[in-house]
């Protein structure tokens, strides 16, 4: 058994904050690079140098990506041989979550009761945490933060077996294209398939992680992520919904195994500020 101290996940997830909020990460500027060099409408690649040039701002003078910084939303896998010492996994990951936003003067998005009260915990708390156990001595958790004006453009189906696949790639560019420049195209579209309604959409936005450029295993799987991204980028809403050709950067799927009579499939999107940090403790 392997112990990790409770004040090392605190200290981890603080800095995990900081970094997600100042630093686009590899991929997605890479994304946005070649992004521009596609990019047909004049408007277009202009927007996008402009989302290249606010990345290198924010990391040089260390200040927010976008002025949602997010709800803080993590995956985290836990050996099955570690052992938190002096406290909880999700009590650590939420203290370094206040300690990350109110040291970086990040902003707190998160309200307690969401129909009523809907009253500002003002430390960006309680996070959103998935935990999977697996094998082995080792603590891996990935900080996905989560804005608002993307996350509200997700959806959830529950598609019959028969609509196939024709009816994935339908719902899916419906959904992108529904949401317009809601969610600050150029995005990323994650798509959950299979499982039941709450696994999908969970799956849809774990999709997210997979770095830009990347394709799914099965090779059936990896195609229908091109028809769907090129499905989105034909319909023209482009770079901010002003029109272009490049609506999207990249299309990732997550399956699941479901039931004979249910087909579920999710959407969810990320923003062209595609912000994930991780820590290996």
């Amino acid at each position: 058994m392997r112990t990790i101290p409770y004040t090392a996940i605190v200290s981890a997830v603080k800095d995990m904050c900081l970094e997600a909020a100042y630093n686009l990460p590899y991929d997605v500027a890479h994304g946005l690079r070649t992004a521009m060099e596609k990019e047909q409408s004049p408007r277009g690649r202009s927007i996008i140098e402009s989302c290249i040039e606010n990345a290198a701002i924010a990391s040089r003078d260390r200040v927010p990506l976008c002025q949602d910084t997010g709800f803080a939303v993590y995956f985290v896998e836990a050996g099955s041989s570690v052992m938190v010492e002096g406290g909880i996994l999700t009590d650590a990951i939420n203290e370094g979550t206040r300690a990350g936003y109110a040291g970086g003067y990040l902003r707190a998005s998160i309200v307690d009761d969401p129909l009523f009260l809907r009253k500002n915990t003002r430390d960006n708390t309680p996070a959103v945490i998935h935990l999977t156990l697996v094998p082995g001595d080792v603590l891996r958790i990935t900080l996905a933060p989560k804005g608002g004006g993307s996350e509200n453009m997700g959806a959830v189906a529950m598609l019959k077996p028969a609509d196939g696949k024709q009816g994935v790639i339908d719902f899916v560019v419906k959904t992108v294209v529904a949401a317009g420049g809601n969610p600050c195209p150029p995005t990323m579209v994650g798509v959950g398939l299979g499982g039941t309604m709450e696994m999908a959409a969970l799956l849809a936005k774990k999709a997210l992680l997979r770095p830009i450029g990347g394709a799914h295993a099965d090779s059936d799987y990896a195609q229908l992520e091109k028809e769907i991204l090129f499905r989105i980028n034909a319909s023209g809403i482009g770079p901010q919904g002003l029109g272009g050709s490049i609506t999207a950067l990249s299309v990732a799927i997550e399956t699941f195994p479901c039931h004979i009579a249910s087909m579920p499939v999710a959407v969810n999107l990320n923003c062209h500020v595609a912000r994930h940090s991780v820590r290996t403790l």
